[in-house]
């Protein structure tokens, strides 16, 4: 007697495999949720958010492996990524249309520069000239920098007349979160060829450098609010990135990494709590603002984040508007996503998104020209 083997039965591996694709779905749907819950009630979902890309990138390749099979099992991670589509367009574009740039547009240029390499992080003594060289070379009309240095006694890092005598934007608002001997300060500027008539900020009431600062400006007999912010960020040690680049480098001793790992774990955690309290301030701001906004930002959070998408709101986001291919706005070593924005009210349309290609900070320059 023949007994016909069953063509759709799944082999051992095969079960295995679906088991874990299982897992991975849910973990993809899990860091879809994270966008609607607050870390402060549930930080976990916030980890699954950050790790939004790897979840999607498995969940693509199981689909491919199912379905060179010829078996229907592809079609869980298909619908699971279907769910997910609308956070995937945070993450990757493809811009078809070819929007002509005109005179009239905003340029409109937002850039951690890491106090200008003040500390000389990145090895080279020419860093800063070249930094302001690049700023000189793109001269925007509006342009927000994250993590401002500027002091009154070195000449040579008197920034603020540095900025402003490169550009043609020449007003400026600038808020200091630590000043040192009445003569060095940290902090956060904006810059604007508009007039600007009205000045303010948004504190957070913590003990970090970090600020959101908005500033009201005349554009073409509109007002315009244009929102600049630094939000809380992971604040790794050097011991952190040692153990990270260890990890890559499959180095690690295991007798210390339960508690590296712990530590790097716990400094998420921290940082994901704070963002979500500021975003929580902010978007109570943006929602009583009467004015057409302009936003920039480094959210130090990804797109499948609590914080983008509660400071988002009913905002557009320029890249998704302009831009193309898969964005990377972090130059550090982890993570490597898109944590830097320019969003804007629907009153403007965005053209030509991108970011420069070379930087001397841990941050890519990005821009958008607003019609």
């Amino acid at each position: 007697m023949i007994v016909k083997r069953n063509a759709n039965k799944l082999s051992r591996l095969n079960r295995l495999l679906l088991w874990i694709n299982y897992i991975f779905i849910i973990s993809l749907l899990f860091s879809v949720a994270s966008k609607y819950i607050s870390p402060d009630s549930f930080w976990i979902l916030a980890f699954f958010g950050l790790a939004f890309p790897i979840f999607l990138l498995v969940n693509v390749g199981f689909i491919i492996y199912w379905f060179s099979q010829f078996r229907v099992h592809g079609l869980f991670s298909m619908i699971a990524i279907l769910i997910s589509a609308k956070t995937c367009l945070g993450f990757i574009q493809i811009d078809f249309s070819n929007k002509n740039i005109s005179n009239k547009d905003i340029k409109v240029m937002s850039y951690n520069s890491m106090l200008f390499d003040l500390y000389n992080w990145s090895k080279n003594s020419q860093s800063r000239n070249l930094i302001l060289t690049s700023l000189a070379e793109e001269n925007p009309d509006i342009l927000c920098l994250q993590e401002f240095y500027t002091s009154e006694q070195k000449g040579d890092f008197n920034n603020i007349d540095t900025v402003t005598n490169l550009l043609t934007a020449k007003n400026n608002h600038i808020e200091y979160t630590t000043t040192l001997r009445n003569e060095d300060h940290w902090g956060i500027a904006t810059f604007t060829k508009y007039p600007i008539f009205k000045k303010g900020k948004i504190e957070f009431n913590t003990r970090s450098n970090n600020i959101c600062i908005y500033t009201d400006v005349i554009i073409k007999k509109d007002t315009v609010r244009i929102y600049n912010m630094h939000l809380q960020s992971i604040s790794f040690s050097k011991a952190d990135y040692k153990f990270i680049a260890q990890v890559k480098d499959d180095s690690t001793d295991t007798k210390d990494e339960v508690e590296k790992s712990k530590s790097i774990l716990r400094r998420l955690k921290r940082a994901f709590v704070k963002r979500g309290k500021q975003a929580d301030v902010i978007n109570v701001h943006i929602a009583n603002c009467r004015y057409k906004i302009i936003l920039c930002g480094d959210f130090n959070d990804t797109p499948a984040s609590y914080v983008y998408h509660t400071i988002r709101g009913n905002l557009k986001d320029a890249f998704i508007e302009s831009g193309s291919g898969f964005e990377q706005t972090y130059a550090g070593k982890f993570p490597r996503f898109r944590i830097d924005y320019i969003l804007h009210s629907k009153d403007f349309k965005s053209k030509k998104y991108h970011h420069l290609t070379e930087t001397l900070t841990d941050h890519y320059p990005i821009i958008t020209y607003l019609e």
